[in-house]
């Protein structure tokens, strides 16, 4: 747990959202870049720690590393060095391929996120569960208060309009149809393939239902833990292995989509080039959609092997994109009258906090007279003399310093200041 509440930081001045994505930087930066799962809340700790940071939540995908801020400085230099230096990389190198996105920008960023308009594949919507999960992870490290709780909560509510008031999300475009549909460019039949399926997540979930529909019959899930690898199996007749247990059924696949959490490298070129030549060189279709790698690189190099990484499914994911974009067009839209909306809010919430100071001073004012005013009956004073005692006390405690106020208002010639009380009193001086 972070030392302290995020709400117990820093006043808020605005929104921050930095990072890098799959239009910025080639997968080889950005799998430097990304968090995995078990150092998530050791850095929120840390990233919470700097002085221009209120409350912080970092999103990491395949696609993109993302901090989300509330700052009181909008110092996205200290933000951008502690970055580079989490992973040991050059803070120039890192500067020249992020972005930098304040306040209303920021907003209207993570809406756009959430949204599956800043996709890869646009619309798609696994990109909002893994932002959910990264506002989950954040308020189990106390990193986030009620600044970006309330961002969040309204960008998952643009998000859910997006989908339900728009046909961004009716067609089945996402990374592991891509790249099932370039499968189909490389097999005829796939009927009959046999497909070897590397982890056991959201993503190769949808690859074995795509794979399904395109008429693999036989299909093999291999994951670091056999349960969680038997449990998908079961959804889709597939047979279930270890990691450990690959290398024997390598030789059967036709097809191997790969795409698990691990920070090193599962398929070797060893192990595929042994795989070849008991497969008497017959080809080998392979996608890495993990970041980190999940296929070594040389892997690519072998002959009958079409490796493929995320960044190779772009041509395939724009064809399937152009039905969506109108659908986009009417979603960004929508985005930046969430953005408005939301900023009201902001402001309104400061306004609701001037509030009630306000009324905490007038119950305040209110208590003390009320208490003069029981003694003064207690000790047998006239009714209603003590009555008349406390309204004029009350009336007068409660316009003394607004009118201190406007007489130096217009003492200093500040005309636009008396009007605007004027309007907050409504009063007309003519009367």
């Amino acid at each position: 747990m972070a030392a302290g509440s995020a709400g117990d930081k820093r006043e808020r001045m605005g929104f921050l959202a930095i990072g890098i994505n799959h239009k910025t930087a080639a997968v080889a930066v950005r799998e430097k870049l990304s968090f995995a799962p078990e150092q998530m809340v050791e850095a929120l700790n840390q990233a919470h720690k700097l002085n221009a940071v209120n409350e912080v939540a970092i999103l990491s995908t395949c696609n993109r590393t993302e901090l989300y801020c509330s700052t009181s400085t909008n110092d996205h230099r200290s933000l951008l060095q502690w970055l580079a230096s989490y992973h040991d990389l050059n803070p120039e190198d890192l500067e020249s391929c992020s972005y930098i996105h304040c306040d209303d920008e920021a907003v209207r960023h993570m809406m756009r996120v959430a949204s599956g308009l800043d996709s890869m594949v646009l619309g798609e919507p696994q990109i909002l569960g893994q932002l959910k999960s990264s506002f989950a992870v954040a308020k189990e490290a106390d990193s986030v208060g009620a600044e970006l709780g309330r961002l969040f909560q309204s960008t998952f509510s643009m998000a859910k309009q997006v989908r339900t008031r728009t046909t961004i999300g009716e067609n089945p475009v996402s990374i592991a149809f891509a790249a099932v549909s370039l499968g189909k460019q490389i097999f005829a039949d796939m009927s009959k393939n046999h497909a070897l399926l590397i982890g056991a997540g959201e993503t190769v979930e949808l690859v074995a239902r795509h794979l399904r529909e395109a008429g693999v019959q036989r299909i093999v899930v291999a994951n670091r833990t056999l349960e969680r690898a038997q449990l998908l199996a079961r959804e889709f007749d597939a047979h279930a292995i270890l990691l450990s247990d690959i290398p024997e059924h390598l030789v059967d696949a036709d097809i191997v989509i790969a795409s698990t959490a691990s920070q090193l490298p599962i398929l070797g070129k060893g192990a595929v080039e042994r795989a070849l030549k008991k497969r008497k060189h017959r080809p080998m279709f392979m996608v890495d959609i993990a970041v980190p790698r999940d296929i070594e690189p040389e892997v690519g190099e072998l002959s009958d092997v079409y490796l493929y990484s995320v960044d190779d499914l772009h041509e395939v994911v724009e064809e399937n994109q152009k039905s969506r974009q109108k659908a986009a067009a009417s979603a960004e839209s929508m985005v930046l009258d969430g953005v408005e909306e939301f900023q009201l809010r902001m402001r309104e919430l400061d306004g609701v906090e001037v509030l009630k100071a306000y009324r905490q001073q007038a119950e305040q004012i209110k208590r003390a007279e009320l208490d003069k005013a029981l003694k003064q009956l207690n000790n047998g004073v006239n009714a209603e003399d003590v009555l008349q005692q406390l309204a004029r006390s009350i009336t007068n405690k409660m316009t003394h310093t607004p009118s201190l106020q406007i007489k130096q208002a217009s003492a200093n010639g500040r005309k636009d200041q008396v009007e605007w009380a004027q309007q907050l009193f409504q009063l007309n001086p003519q009367d």
